[in-house]
């Protein structure tokens, strides 16, 4: 578990737009301080007078949690102690004019089901990956060389359960890989699987950039689907943005 505050080098990074890796700053984090559990939540609204997280550990009142401004860099954040996996959470922005509004996390790792909207806490971790072979294969892939032949899919359409439900990630990972196999095919590319709001659409228009759809599982079960495939030797490719 990482500390609860933000340090002045992932800020400035983050200020500077030099920061690869800044969803696993700004978000929600499991984390400990002293021997308090709880979870860190950190937002960027640089125009806002206040910002507070509000959720089912609140009764998603506005007034609770409120949040600290770090300076000059638009970031807010504050540690809640006892919050934890599985949390349901938003924040409550007041603008420059005036108005409050209840916005999702930008950088949330997992959602609600549609049609709900509030972001989920999440922890990273504790998924027992078994594709070291396949990973440190890469390095003596001939990619020049080497065959390619991708096998496109978008989930939600692929196959069905036979009650007319939707595969999920792991239901998905014993029927497609199989199926991509017999066909030859070296790699899947998953059209978006990011979170978003309609079923009907393709997935393009993302409202979770970090987080795997809902829809199919749980981002477990997504890691599930990836571990299968690269211990078949089938590489994934994600078509996670338009």
């Amino acid at each position: 578990m990482d500390s609860p505050t933000l340090s002045e080098f992932d800020l400035h990074l983050f200020s500077e737009g030099r920061h690869w890796h800044i969803y696993n700053v700004l978000g929600a984090h499991v984390c400990r301080t002293r021997d308090t559990e709880g979870v860190r939540f950190a937002v960027w609204a640089p125009h806002a007078r206040s910002v507070s997280v509000v959720g089912d550990f609140n009764h998603w009142d506005s007034e609770l949690h409120p949040m600290s401004l770090h300076d000059s860099t638009g970031v807010w954040s504050c540690f809640i102690p006892g919050a934890g996996t599985g949390t349901l959470y938003k924040f409550s922005i007041t603008t420059g004019a005036g108005s409050e509004v209840l916005k999702t996390d930008p950088y949330g790792q997992a959602f609600e089901m549609r049609p709900a909207t509030a972001a989920v806490v999440t922890e990273r971790g504790h998924f027992s990956w078994s594709d070291g072979d396949w990973l440190d294969s890469r390095g003596h892939w001939d990619w020049q060389g080497s065959p390619v032949s991708i096998y496109e899919v978008h989930v939600a359409s692929w196959r069905h359960h036979g009650s007319g439900r939707w595969l999920n990630y792991r239901e998905l990972a014993d029927q497609l890989i199989p199926y991509v196999l017999e066909l030859g095919f070296t790699h899947i590319e998953l059209l978006p699987v990011t979170e978003h709001p309609l079923d009907e659409s393709w997935g393009y228009q993302t409202t979770g950039y970090y987080a795997p759809t809902s829809r199919f599982g749980t981002p477990d079960d997504m890691r599930y689907l990836v571990d299968q495939c690269h211990r078949n030797n089938i590489g994934v490719i994600l078509d996670w943005v338009p």
